[in-house]
């Protein structure tokens, strides 16, 4: 994530201002530009931007709607008065998250036909009792480029009970976004290339193992005692596709968090922290040292602010030379997209 400017007077825009507190112009956010541009004829608010808080340039492309709005295939319904703001918050996160696609050059187009395996859709669904429509809860998760993400997800109570009753370190919305996007880019990126799907399944494991009965092992027996070794989480260790989904969340985390940290010009590279684990010995050409070096350093200081403010680590993970490999399959499949 950067730091951006005013089109009108250069002071300092972040990712999510409509308006500049400055000059108090009203202003979008241009993906194409990579920057904001002053609200008018050449860039018109997304259609959406009364209706969920949308900062994004309206594309005629996608009928006025932003390149972020333009994924929805479903949104939540408005007929129930809390839905509106649960509907603000999960697009404030999935444009974040579009917002690293596009720099990484990922391909992001709205899925034109239900069969379509390349395009990409969201339902964002709820109901007051927390119910689909026959009678089952809603899930999320992805299937064929479709993402679904139960909006009850984007209430901070709601959410924290779900991570207790799971037992994760963390939940966040863009935490979902990412992940999910993680199962949709694996069937983009490695599911057909035979160079990559190799090298995949020897840091992975074989996602040709029966999904269901992995998971259905994992809520039974809970992850190996020595599943950190190998695994950024417990359910990581489950079955190698949730490991994938897992690393690829959490280098859009690092990636992201870090670049906002070079935007705020903080020098992790002075800061004396332990020695990142190193991969070099099955990869002399890798740079993932630096990239988790710098990750520690960062880690370091925000989870000892948190703990000032008596509050849980930011990052509660451990990175181990295992990991660190798959975080840099993720890296070079992305530098290669």
């Amino acid at each position: 994530m950067k730091l951006f400017a005013c089109p009108a007077c250069a002071s300092r825009l972040y990712f999510e201002n409509s308006r500049c507190l400055a000059c108090n112009s009203s202003v979008v956010y241009a993906p194409e530009r990579q920057g904001f541009d002053l609200v008018g004829p050449e860039s018109p608010n997304c259609v959406n931007a009364d209706e969920c808080a949308c900062n994004w340039v309206g594309d005629q492309r996608f009928g006025g709607y932003c390149r972020a709005c333009a994924l929805n295939r479903t949104i939540p319904d408005l007929s129930v008065p809390e839905n509106r703001d649960r509907w603000a918050r999960v697009e404030r996160a999935k444009r974040r998250v579009v917002f690293a696609l596009l720099e990484f050059e990922l391909p992001v187009w709205p899925k034109e036909r239900p069969e379509d395996e390349e395009g990409l859709a969201f339902d964002f669904l709820a109901d007051p009792k927390g119910a689909g429509p026959g009678g089952e809860r809603i899930l999320t998760g992805h299937d064929n480029g479709l993402i679904t993400l139960n909006v009850a997800e984007a209430d901070s109570p709601e959410r924290e009970r779900m991570r207790i009753a799971m037992g994760e370190n963390y939940r966040t919305l863009l935490g979902h976004f990412r992940h999910e996007l993680g199962h949709y880019y694996w069937d983009r990126l490695v599911r057909d290339d035979p160079e990559r799907l190799e090298a995949f399944r020897a840091l992975f494991g074989d996602e040709r193992d029966d999904y269901a009965q992995a998971l259905q092992r994992h809520y039974e027996n809970a992850a190996p005692p020595d599943w950190e070794q190998r695994h950024i989480s417990a359910y990581a260790a489950s079955h190698a596709w949730e490991d994938w989904a897992e690393t690829w969340a959490h280098y859009l985390h690092i990636a992201d968090t870090l670049e906002m940290a070079e935007e705020f010009r903080i020098p992790l590279h002075r800061l004396d922290v332990a020695a990142a684990p190193a991969v070099r010995e099955t990869d002399p050409d890798s740079d993932i040292d630096g990239v988790v070096s710098r990750w520690l350093a960062l880690t370091e200081i925000v989870n000892g602010i948190n703990r000032c403010m008596g509050l849980r680590d930011l990052y509660p993970f451990v990175i181990t030379p295992k990991v660190a490999e798959k975080l840099d399959y993720v890296r070079r499949l992305l530098q290669g997209a």
